[in-house]
C-alpha cells in the first residue's frame, strides 16, 4: 500500500490567504498578586510555505503566542483578539472543533522531546494514536490500525529515521536525543498539518545534530509547502531558517522584517542589542595573540595522560569506554575549553577532575594528587581549591535554603566561619557576580535564570579556588542573559586569575573565553591548540564539520556556510 504524506492539504494549495492569521491578540494571566498581561497586543500572520521566526527574551511573550496558535493555554489564561486558522478562530471555536483544528491543520514540536513522548509507549504507536484520532473525518474513510502503522513508518521515513519498519516498535528510550526530535516532528507531520509550531526545537541539540534538524525543517518547508511559526532564541538559527521574524520584547511586537533586513539593518535598539549579545565565532577571541608557550610554560594544574574512564557494562555486556586515551594539561590562570557533542566524554572528563567520577586508566594529576585510585579521605583537604559551575543551577541549588545560604555552604564545609563572617563573604561575592547583597535572602525560585547562574559563579568562588569547572553554565540562557553572565566569566577571571575548564557544544562561546580548545569525539580528544587557531583553521575533519555546523546570525554569510557543511558531509 502506498501512502501519500506527499504535500499539504488542498486547502492550503489552493487558498490565497494566511495559513495562520492573528489579529490584535491579548493574553492575561489571573494570579493572586495581580493580572499579568502576557501578550499585549500582537498581530502577524504567516503565508503558506513560509517560515516566521518569533524571537525575543524570555518572558517576551513569544510561547505564550505559540501555545494559544493551539489552544494550549491553562484555565487560568483570558485571552481575546482571533487566532484565526483555515478561517477558523481558535480562541472562540468548541472543543470538539478544536480537536479537529490540531494536528490536521495544525501541530506543535515541543522543546524538550523527552518529556514530550510517553516512556510506556512505543514511538509507532504515539505517531498512529494521533492518526487514529482523527479516524472517520478524511472525507469519511475509516483508518485501521494496520493503516495507521503504515502512516506512522512513512512519517518516521519522511524525517530520515533510518530502517523505519522496524524501528517503528522502538521506544523512546531507544534513540538518541536528536532521534526523539525527528520522532515528535514526525509525530506533528502525521496529519500533514498545513502548519508546525516549533518551539526552541533545538535548544539543547549539539551543533551537528541542530544542523540536521534545521535541514529537515527545511526540506519540509522546500518539499511539501509546509509553513513554521518557529520560537527561539537563538539568533543563527532565526538566520539559518527564518524567511521573515517578528521581535517581540514583554508582550509586544517591536519590530518585524525579513530575515535579510533585519539581520542587515535592524530598525529598532532592541533588536539591535540583541543581535549584539550574540556570539560570534571568530570575534572577540580571547586567544587572539596567544602564542603556544603561554600555554606550556604556565605552572601546570592539571595533567591528564593517556586518561581513560570506563562505565561497567550490566548483565554480561562488555563496559563502556567513555574517555579513551586523552592527553592534556591545563595550566594556572589559563581557561581551557573542552568541546565536543553529547556522549563525546566532557562532562566525564569535568567530573574526574573534581573528584565525582572515578577514573580507571592512564593517569590524571589535579593540583598535584594523582587521581587514579585516589582516596576521598585524602583529596577532601584539596576540594576547597576546586569550585564547580553546574548546568542547570535550579537543580543544584536546594530550593529550601536562601540564596546566602546556598553560596554560603561551601565556606562552611571547609572553614566553619562564624555567621557573620559568612554573610560578610556572601554579599561581596554577590556584588562581585553583580548582584546585590539583599538577594542573599532570596530563595532560589525568586531568582530568574540569569541570576540563578550568577549566584551560582558566586558559590563556586566563595573558597577563592585555583581551579574552576564549568560545565555548560550557559547553554539554557537567552542570548542577552548569557552575554552578560559571560562578559562577568571574563571579568572574574581576570580578577581573580583562577584556572577554568570550560565545558560546552557552542564553539562561539568557548572561542569568546578560552585561551586552549580541545575537541572530544567519541572519547579520543581528536584536536587541541590554541583557540582562534584551532576555530579558524581546524586540521581534523570532525572539527572541520562541528565548525561548519555552527549557525551565525548572518543570513548570506550563513548560506556560504551551510553549502560548506553540505560539502563536507558529501550531500
Amino acid at each position: 500500500m502506498t501512502i501519500n504524506l506527499g504535500s499539504v492539504s488542498d486547502r492550503h494549495a489552493a487558498g490565497t490567504g494566511p495559513v495562520l492569521d492573528i489579529d490584535h491578540l491579548k493574553v492575561t494571566f489571573a494570579t493572586d498578586a495581580g493580572d499579568v498581561y502576557a501578550v499585549k497586543d500582537v498581530s502577524l500572520e504567516v503565508k503558506a510555505g513560509e517560515v516566521l521566526a518569533i524571537v525575543g527574551e524570555s518572558g517576551s511573550g513569544k510561547t505564550v503566542t505559540a501555545k494559544t496558535i493551539l489552544g494550549l493555554l491553562p484555565e487560568t489564561a483570558i485571552s481575546s483578539g482571533a487566532v484565526l486558522i483555515n478561517g477558523n478562530n481558535v480562541i472562540s471555536v468548541s472543543p470538539g472543533k478544536l480537536r479537529q483544528i490540531r494536528g490536521r491543520d495544525v501541530a506543535m514540536v515541543f522543546q524538550e522531546p523527552s518529556t514530550a513522548l510517553n516512556p510506556v509507549f512505543t514511538v509507532g504507536w504515539q505517531i498512529a494514536e494521533g492518526i487514529l484520532a482523527h479516524a472517520g473525518r478524511d472525507g469519511g474513510k475509516r483508518v485501521t490500525a494496520k493503516e495507521a502503522k503504515a502512516r506512522a513508518v512513512e512519517a518516521l521515513r519522511k524525517v530520515g529515521i533510518p530502517d523505519p519498519e522496524t524501528r517503528v516498535n522502538y521506544y523512546p528510550h531507544q534513540f538518541s536525543g536528536g532521534q526523539k526530535q525527528r520522532v515528535v516532528i514526525a509525530a506533528a507531520l502525521a496529519l500533514n498539518p498545513g502548519l508546525i509550531v516549533a518551539d526552541e526545537p533545538t535548544t539543547a541539540l549539539d551543533v551537528t545534530v541542530q544542523a540536521e534538524i534545521l535541514e529537515l525543517l527545511r526540506d519540509l518547508r522546500d518539499k511539501y509547502g509546509t509553513s513554521i511559526v518557529l520560537i527561539t532564541h537563538n539568533m543563527g538559527v532565526v538566520a539559518d531558517l527564518a524567511d521573515r521574524v517578528v521581535v517581540m520584547y514583554r508582550g509586544d511586537v517591536v519590530e518585524e522584517a525579513s530575515a535579510t533586513s533585519l539581520f542587515a539593518e535592524p530598525r529598532q535598539d532592541y533588536t539591535r542589542k540583541l543581535l549584539a549579545a550574540v556570539p560570534h565565532l571568530g570575534r572577540h577571541s580571547a586567544s587572539e595573540g596567544m602564542t603556544e608557550r603561554a600555554h606550556q610554560d604556565g605552572k601546570v594544574l592539571v595533567e591528564a595522560k593517556g586518561l581513560t574512564i570506563e562505565y561497567p557494562g550490566r548483565l554480561g555486556s562488555p563496559a563502556f569506554k567513555a574517555v579513551d586515551g586523552v592527553s592534556f594539561t591545563v595550566s594556572e590562570g589559563e581557561v581551557f575549553g573542552l568541546v565536543g557533542e553529547s556522549g563525546s566524554g566532557k562532562t566525564t572528563i569535568g567530573r574526574a577532575i573534581a573528584g565525582l567520577n572515578r577514573t580507571t586508566g592512564g593517569s590524571l594529576n589535579v593540583l598535584g594528587y594523582e587521581m587514579l585510585n585516589f582516596k576521598e579521605r585524602s583529596f577532601k583537604p584539596l576540594r576547597k581549591e576546586i569550585g564547580f559551575v553546574f548546568q542547570d543551577p535550579a537543580a543544584s541549588f536546594n530550593p529550601q535554603l536562601t540564596i546566602g545560604d546556598c553560596v554560603a555552604e561551601p565556606l562552611v564545609i571547609h572553614t566553619n566561619p562564624s555567621p557573620a563572617q559568612a554573610r560578610k563573604r556572601v554579599g561581596e561575592l554577590l556584588e562581585s557576580v553583580q548582584l546585590p547583597a539583599s538577594y542573599a535572602d532570596r530563595f532560589p525560585h525568586e531568582l530568574s535564570g540569569g541570576q540563578r547562574q550568577r549566584a551560582s559563579l558566586a558559590r563556586a568562588l566563595i573558597l577563592n579556588p585555583k581551579l574552576l569547572i564549568a560545565d555548560e553554565p550557559t547553554s539554557a540562557l537567552d542570548v542577552s542573559v548569557q552575554a552578560k553572565v559571560l562578559e562577568l566569566f571574563r571579568e572574574i577571571q581576570q580578577e581573580f586569575g583562577f584556572a577554568a575548564l570550560f565545558i560546552s557544544h557552542d564553539l562561539a562561546v568557548v572561542d569568546m573565553l578560552s585561551h586552549w580548545v580541545g575537541v572530544l569525539y567519541k572519547g579520543k580528544l581528536v584536536e587541541q591548540g590554541i583557540g582562534h587557531h584551532v576555530m579558524g583553521a581546524p586540521q581534523h575533519d570532525y572539527t572541520k564539520r562541528l565548525i561548519a555546523s555552527l549557525p551565525v546570525p548572518d543570513p548570506a554569510e550563513q548560506a556560504k556556510r551551510r553549502e560548506n557543511h553540505r560539502a563536507l558531509l558529501g550531500i
